[in-house]
C-alpha cells in the first residue's frame, strides 16, 4: 500500500472526525487536572500495605456509634461512610489508623461534571456514546497511520527515534510530539473504545459468580476483630470496598471488594462464607478506567493532559501542514503545452518544498522566454520538442521515492523520447538521514544508463532545502545553456537579536583582492568562540548581514571582502579605529572545532579563512593542516601575520596554500587532491574535516573527498558526509 494512501487515511480521518476530537481534547485536559487538584487536598494515606483491616474497623467502631462502609480509593485515600447522632449519613476521608476525621467528603465541583458529561455523551445520551466511541476508534486508527507515516519519514521503525530533520516549526513539531504521545494517545483511544463498548453491552457478562464456601461449625469465636486472622492479615492496599454488617447477628456478614475477588466474612469467626473472583473483563474495565481517568496516579494526569493537549496541536499543525503542502504544490495557471516546451521540469515532492523550489525555477525560466512545462515524475510521458529534462526530487523515508514519483522507474523504462536529452538531477534531503539523497542518486544513474539522454551536470544534492546551494546550481545551470535565470528568494521571517556594543580596534587597508581585516572589541563580558557569526546591521538596511568569526585574545576578527554595491562589507570597510557599533552574536554550534578531535583538516578559499584563524590561536594540542585557496600570494599577505605569529615553533600546524593565478595555479580542491594520503589518514582515523568559504568550492572539495573514499575500508564518503566527522559553514 502507498505512502499516499496512508496519508490520506490520516487526513481524512482528522478531518471527519476534528470537531469531536477538539471536544474530546479540551475536556480530556480539563478532566486530566481534576485527579491533581484531588489528590493536592492531602488525604492520600502513606503505606497502606502495613495498615490492616482489623485496625481500621476497631477504630472506626470505637469512633463512632454506627459504620456503614469503607472504601479505599485509587488516590489512596480511606473514606468512611457513618451514620450521625441525627441519624444522617455522613461521607469523609479518614485516618485509618487513628479514626481522625481529615475532611468531608465534598460534591463534585460543577466544571468537572459537565466535562465529563460533554466528554462522555456530547449530552446526547446513547447516541452520543456511541459518536465517543466511534471518534476513539476514529482516533485509534489517525495514531497507526501516523505511526507507519511516521516510520516512512524517518527511514523505518528502529529508526522512528532517530535525529528529526529541523523544519518549520509545525512540522517538526509534529514529528516530535508524535513520538513522546504516541503511546499515551493510543491508550486513551483504545480505553475509550472498551469503555464505550462495556456501556453498550458488546463485552462478555462480567457478573461475579459467588460460590459458598464450607463453614466450619467448630471455628473459634473471636471477641476482638483484631485477633480475627482474616482481617488481621489482610492489609488497606487489598481493599477496594468494606460493607459492614446491620447488627451483631452472626448470620450478617461483612461483604468486602478485593483487589480480585469479593468475600463474605463472618464477623466473628473471620471464615469466608462465600467468594468469588472478578472476570477478566471487570478487571480490563477498572484498569480501562483508571488508564483512561488519571484516577489516583498524578504523574498519569500530567501525562494525559500534555497527550489531550497534544491532540488540539496535532489538529492545529496538520492543518498548517496540509496548506503549505496545497500551496506548494499547486499547478501553475495557463502553462503552455508540453509538446512545444523545450525544457520540462519534473517534480518528486513529499511535503511541497521540493515543488516550492520547482515553481521558482519555471518562473525563472519563463521570465526570460523558455517555454517550460512543469509536472510530476509520475506524470511522465513523451515530449515530442524536449531538449532538456530538470528533475528536482526529494527522498522519502529508507531512500525511498516521495508519492508523487513512485510510478516513474516503471514508466522511464517503458517510454522512448523521439529525441535526445540533455538531462540534470538535483536531489534534495537532509544530511541527518542516512538515505540523504537516495532516490536521486538512484534516478540520476538510471537515466544516466538510458539510451537517448546525456547528462548536462552532475547530480547536485542539497541539504536542507538550501537556498544559497541552490543558486548556485542555478549559476552553473545558467552559464550550460548560456542565459541569465533570474530566481525569487523565499521569504526569511526576521529574527530578534540581542545588540551588544564592540570598539574598533584595528582595520586593514584593502589587499589586492579587496579584502580587509577588522578586529572588533567587546565593551562587556560575552560568550562567543570561533565558528560563531556576528550579526552586524548596515545603516538604513533592512536586513542582516553575517561574517564568521576569528576569536583571538577575546577580540572577534572578521576578513571581509569589500563589494563595490555590498551595504555589510562597505559599511564595516568605512569604520575607524575607536568608533563603536552595536552587532550581535549569533551561535555557530554546528561548526566549532572539536575539542576531542586529535586531527583536524582546515579547507577554506577567500574570507572563509577568519574562523580558523581564531581556531589555530585558541588550539595547542590538536594537529592541525589547513587549506587555503585564493587567486594570488598577494591574497594571502592581509593573513600571514597573524598565522606567523601563531604558528611560531608549533609542530602541530601545516598550512598548504594553493593560488589559482600564479604559481601552479591549482585551486584548493587540487591542493587537497595532492595531499590525499593526509587527508584519508585523517578520516580513518576518525579525525575532522571542516570546511569554510564559497558554496561552489565546497562542492568541489568534496567531490575530490567522495573519489578518494571509493573503496574506502573504513568508511564510505555517505557515511563521512553523514557524520560529526564534516563540518561545513559555506555560502
Amino acid at each position: 500500500m502507498t505512502i499516499s494512501i496512508w496519508r490520506y487515511s490520516h487526513l481524512t480521518l482528522a478531518l471527519v472526525s476534528s470537531l469531536f476530537l477538539i471536544v474530546a481534547s479540551v475536556t480530556g485536559i480539563i478532566l486530566a487536572i481534576e485527579p491533581m487538584s484531588y489528590q493536592a487536598k492531602g488525604y492520600a494515606v502513606e503505606n497502606l500495605e502495613e495498615v490492616s483491616l482489623a485496625t481500621t474497623i476497631e477504630v472506626l467502631k470505637n469512633s463512632y456509634d454506627e459504620v456503614l462502609g469503607l472504601e479505599v480509593e485509587a488516590s489512596e485515600f480511606v473514606k468512611a461512610s457513618v451514620l450521625t447522632m441525627e441519624m444522617e449519613t455522613l461521607d469523609m476521608y479518614i485516618n485509618p489508623i487513628t479514626g481522625e476525621q481529615l475532611g468531608t467528603v465534598e460534591e463534585r465541583p460543577y466544571i468537572y461534571t459537565f466535562a465529563t458529561n460533554l466528554h462522555r455523551s456530547l449530552f446526547l445520551k446513547s447516541i452520543g456514546r456511541f459518536m465517543v466511541g466511534l471518534i476513539s476508534l476514529l482516533l485509534l486508527i489517525i495514531a497507526f497511520t501516523g505511526l507507519l507515516l511516521l516510520a516512512k519519514r524517518q527511514g523505518g521503525f528502529f529508526k522512528v527515534f532517530s535525529k528529526v530533520q529541523k523544519d518549520y516549526f509545525e512540522l517538526r513539531y509534529h514529528v516530535v510530539l508524535s513520538r513522546w504521545f504516541f503511546v499515551p494517545i493510543v491508550i486513551l483511544a483504545f480505553t475509550g473504545v472498551y469503555l464505550s463498548a462495556e456501556k453498550f453491552n458488546l463485552l462478555p457478562e462480567a457478573e461475579v459468580q459467588q460460590k459458598e464456601q464450607a463453614v466450619n461449625k467448630t471455628a473459634q469465636h473471636y471477641e476482638n476483630i483484631t485477633d480475627i486472622p482474616f482481617f488481621r492479615e489482610t492489609t488497606l492496599a487489598d481493599v477496594r470496598q468494606v460493607e459492614f454488617p446491620f447488627s451483631d447477628d452472626p448470620e450478617e456478614y461483612y461483604l468486602i471488594a478485593l483487589q480480585h475477588r469479593e468475600v463474605e466474612v463472618n464477623q466473628q469467626t473471620g471464615e469466608i462464607v462465600r467468594s468469588g473472583n472478578y472476570p477478566f473483563v471487570t478487571l480490563a474495565s477498572r484498569l480501562s478506567l483508571e488508564l483512561h481517568t488519571g484516577e489516583g496516579n498524578v504523574l498519569w494526569s500530567i501525562v494525559l493532559l500534555l497527550a489531550s493537549a497534544s491532540m488540539l496541536f496535532f489538529m492545529y499543525s496538520g492543518f498548517v501542514m496540509t496548506l503549505k503542502r496545497r500551496k506548494k504544490g499547486k499547478r501553475i495557471a495557463q502553462m503552455a503545452d508540453k509538446e512545444e516546451c523545450e525544457f520540462i521540469i519534473l517534480v518528486g515532492s513529499e511535503n511541497g518544498a521540493t515543488f516550492d523550489f520547482a515553481q521558482r525555477f519555471y518562473n525563472g525560466l519563463t521570465q526570460v522566454g523558455k517555454k517550460v512545462y512543469l509536472t510530476e515524475l509520475n506524470k511522465y510521458t513523451a515530449y515530442a520538442n524536449a531538449k532538456q529534462i530538470i528533475v528536482f526530487t526529494s527522498t522519502y523515508g529508507k531512500g525511498e521515492p516521495p508519492t508523487n514519483a513512485r510510478k516513474f522507474l516503471t514508466l522511464f523504462s517503458s517510454i522512448q523520447q523521439p529525441n535526445t536529452i540533455n538531462f540534470s538531477v538535483v536531489g534534495f534531503g537532509s544530511l541527518d538521514y542516512p538515505d540523504y539523497c537516495e532516490f536521486a542518486i538512484e534516478l540520476d544513474g538510471l537515466m544516466k544508463l538510458a539510451t537517448g539522454f546525456k547528462q548536462q551536470l552532475p547530480l547536485f544534492k542539497i541539504n536542507k532545502s538550501d537556498f544559497d546551494s541552490f543558486e548556485l546550481w542555478i549559476n552553473q545551470f545558467a552559464e550550460e545553456v548560456q542565459c541569465n535565470i533570474p530566481v525569487e528568494r523565499p521569504l526569511i521571517k526576521k529574527r530578534k537579536y540581542k545588540k551588544v556594543a564592540f570598539d574598533v580596534v584595528e582595520r586593514t587597508d584593502l589587499n589586492v583582492d579587496d579584502t580587509f581585516l577588522l578586529r572588533l572589541q567587546p565593551t562587556a563580558h560575552i560568550e562567543f568562540t570561533s565558528g560563531d557569526l556576528l550579526a552586524i546591521f548596515p545603516t538604513n538596511a533592512d536586513t542582516v548581514r553575517q561574517y564568521s568569526i576569528a576569536k583571538i585574545n577575546n577580540d572577534v576578527l572578521l576578513s571581509v571582502k569589500k563589494h563595490e554595491m555590498g551595504r555589510g562589507s562597505n559599511y564595516l570597510f568605512n569604520l575607524n579605529v575607536g568608533d563603536t557599533i552595536k552587532a550581535a552574536i549569533d551561535s555557530n554550534m554546528h561548526f566549532h572545532l572539536p575539542e576531542n578531535s586529535k586531527n583536524t583538516i582546515f579547507i577554506s578559499n577567500g574570507t572563509g579563512i577568519a574562523p580558523f584563524l581564531g581556531m589555530i590561536s585558541e588550539n595547542t594540542t590538536q594537529n592541525i593542516a589547513m587549506f587555503w585557496g585564493g587567486r594570488e600570494k598577494a591574497s594571502m599577505e592581509i593573513y600571514n601575520s597573524v598565522l606567523e605569529r601563531e604558528i611560531l615553533n608549533r609542530k602541530n600546524i601545516h598550512v598548504f596554500t594553493s593560488f589559482s593565478r600564479e604559481g601552479k595555479k591549482q585551486y584548493v580542491q587540487d591542493a587537497v587532491l595532492a595531499q590525499k594520503d593526509l587527508v584519508l589518514e585523517t578520516i580513518n582515523l576518525g579525525g575532522t574535516i571542516m570546511i569554510c568559504g564559497s558554496l561552489a568550492m565546497q562542492h568541489n572539495v568534496l567531490d575530490v573527498i567522495e573519489k578518494l573514499l571509493v573503496g574506502n575500508q573504513t568508511i564510505s564518503f555517505e557515511a563521512f558526509e553523514q557524520s560529526e566527522q564534516l563540518k561545513t559553514d559555506c555560502y
